[in-house]
């Protein structure tokens, strides 16, 4: 090898790369990387918030909001309608009102408000008549909507079943979400919130079959009439 290979590199060399690494390190320590162009910007964020958008649940209305309506004079809302399964067990149940028999809910499910089928059963009661649960369970959802008022959803012990309460007075003292309760607790008052006539106080009730996901906005409406025939618990 000669002698001039051995000397490796002249420091001017090594001067000049040493002052070019801290220029470019003072560059990205003051300015940082390049930055991506506002069209590219836009887009992401259009991106984001079109996936946050899908990924958001659907208004209750998707099931509950099962709009108002009671047998008689009611007014004649629409509900979305929502196929039924009826693959569910037969757990004991009671009813939600004391002194109300279970052929109240018969015919409810399939009367038309509107254009659209009922899917609930309209339990007519004096205004602030107890409300009590019609099965162990969660509460899942203490919610107000313009449609069903003060309205309460509860799971049933293994989560896929719904039990949809609305047009209340008010909650029972205390409620609150996630709250364990057992069938015939007072979990609210008949009333006439939401969209049901003032002077026709009564409880919408309806029952919504789900996955099993305890997603409370999602379900299949079930007939309460043949779920509650004969599985009624009569309060002791």
């Amino acid at each position: 090898m000669s002698r001039h290979a051995r000397r490796g590199f002249s420091p001017a060399v090594v001067f000049f790369a040493f002052c070019a690494g801290m220029i470019v390190s003072w560059g990205l320590y003051h300015f940082g990387p390049p930055l991506p162009s506002e069209t590219d910007v836009k887009a992401g964020t259009e991106t984001a918030v079109k996936a946050v958008t899908e990924m958001a649940p659907p208004p209750s209305a998707r099931v509950g909001s099962p709009d108002t309506a009671a047998k008689g004079n009611l007014a004649a809302t629409p509900t979305v309608p929502i196929p039924t399964t009826g693959r569910i067990g037969a757990p004991p149940l009671r009813m939600p009102l004391d002194n109300i028999g279970v052929d109240a809910m018969k015919g409810g499910f399939q009367e038309k408000r509107g254009s659209r089928p009922h899917e609930a059963a309209d339990l007519l009661a004096p205004r602030n008549t107890p409300v009590h649960a019609v099965e162990r369970g969660t509460i899942a959802k203490l919610f107000v909507s313009k449609a069903g008022g003060i309205t309460i959803y509860q799971f049933n012990p293994t989560g896929d079943l719904i039990y949809y309460y609305a047009h209340l007075e008010r909650y029972a003292v205390g409620l609150h979400e996630g709250q364990t309760v057992s069938a015939g607790d007072v979990i609210g008052y008949v009333g006439t919130s939401g969209n049901a006539p003032p002077n026709t106080p009564h409880l919408h009730f309806a029952v919504f079959e789900t996955a099993g996901d305890r997603q409370w906005w999602k379900g299949q409406a079930v007939d309460p009439y043949p779920l509650f025939k004969g599985r009624v618990k009569e309060p002791g």
